[in-house]
């Protein structure tokens, strides 16, 4: 069974849709093209670069977040 698993993680993104897949921090700024400090600026309200419709973190563990891949994908093309 586990002989049909995809070698990389994301390779097997390709099935699940767009509304339940997340994305890591890597994955957000390739999908963005922006910059690590771009992503955390945008999220910190004390950063004059704030921007309050930026899609917010979701916890998935102690030490981890992530991104759902269609609220960025929404905030990609409000006008």
């Amino acid at each position: 069974m586990l002989q049909n698993c995809p070698s990389s993680h994301t390779a097997g993104y390709a099935n699940i849709p767009d509304s339940l897949r997340i994305l890591r921090l890597k994955d957000v700024i390739k999908k963005m093209g922006i910059s690590r400090s771009t992503i955390y600026d945008w999220l910190n309200p004390k950063s004059p670069r704030y921007d309050e419709t930026f899609p917010k973190q979701k916890r998935l563990g102690r030490q981890s977040v992530g991104w759902l891949e269609s609220d960025l994908n929404e905030w990609l093309m409000r006008p």
